[in-house]
């Protein structure tokens, strides 16, 4: 491979060591710094292009986050320069998206269950069939961790277009689009919401035998047109953010809940003990 000789990963500036097993992925890099800000203590900060990381504690158990930029291939490049570091990694996405139901307020959480592959990066990965799917655990993980938070979620199949604007049926008045009825057709199939990473996340994690989720909350309503706007944005984004980090300690929780009794998987009934104390 033609790729400069050395210990750090050329993309995002990261090399063994500095990332934990548990890590976010927010689209946007300034969502690092405001995860790291909850962090109990910090180990470090990096920023590189777009890559923006950070690795410190939370409750108690050490986590990271890492900045995967916009789209299906800057997924594929982060995911494949962490995985080269880590050992077994659990991921957990932090993003937005425009929602396809008008019972999904903006603000709402969106957690993603399956996501169609719209987008043609895992194409190069996987035969056209295969599917994007969640993984159980975190996808209960994010369930869990918006209930305890108090905050709406909702739970479906997530559309991951390859693009804003025209791949996702938004028209664009200098140019044609293929397909200005996507959106529409997207919702008659019981899509829930639109995004550009999921897909590609949940297929290269499984694909490398880790656990991955999506969590994000809803900044544009697709069937009014309302967008979210100020005060409203930075309280979703928190939302979100908190209820990424939750769900990553959960994870942990659950790792060690299934290692402590010798199960081969993670069931509900592990929880119990964790729940009722």
């Amino acid at each position: 491979m033609a790729l400069p000789d050395t210990d750090r990963q050329y993309h995002i500036d990261l090399a063994r060591g500095e990332l934990a097993e548990y890590i976010l992925l927010p689209g946007d890099q300034d969502r690092t710094a405001k995860v790291a800000q909850r962090f109990q203590s910090v180990e470090f900060q990096r920023r590189h292009r777009v890559f923006a990381s950070a690795t410190g504690q939370f409750k108690g158990r050490r986590v990271s986050v890492v900045s995967t930029g916009i789209g299906a291939d800057n997924i594929e490049i982060v995911i494949a320069e962490i995985l080269a570091i880590t050992d077994k990694p659990t991921f957990v996405r932090i993003g937005s998206c425009g929602v396809l139901r008008d019972d999904i307020g903006l603000g709402d959480l969106v957690i993603t269950t399956g996501a169609v592959r719209l987008e043609a990066t895992t194409k190069y990965f996987v035969h056209d069939g295969y599917p994007a799917v969640a993984d159980y655990r975190a996808v209960a993980a994010l369930v869990e961790a918006a209930n305890r938070l108090g905050h709406t979620a909702h739970l479906g199949v997530t559309a991951t277009a390859p693009g804003f604007f025209g791949a996702q049926g938004r028209p664009i008045p200098q140019l044609p689009i293929r397909f200005p009825d996507l959106a529409q057709e997207m919702a008659r199939q019981g899509v829930v919401n639109f995004e550009m990473e999921a897909s590609a996340l949940l297929v290269l994690a499984a694909l490398a035998g880790c656990k991955a989720g999506v969590v994000c909350t809803a900044y544009a309503q697709r069937v009014s047109g309302a967008f979210v706007q100020g005060d409203q944005r930075d309280r979703a984004e928190a939302d979100c953010i908190d209820t990424g980090l939750e769900a990553l300690s959960l994870l942990a929780e659950m790792d060690e809940a299934v290692h402590a009794q010798g199960a081969l998987h993670w069931r509900p009934s592990l929880w119990v003990p964790k729940v009722a104390s």
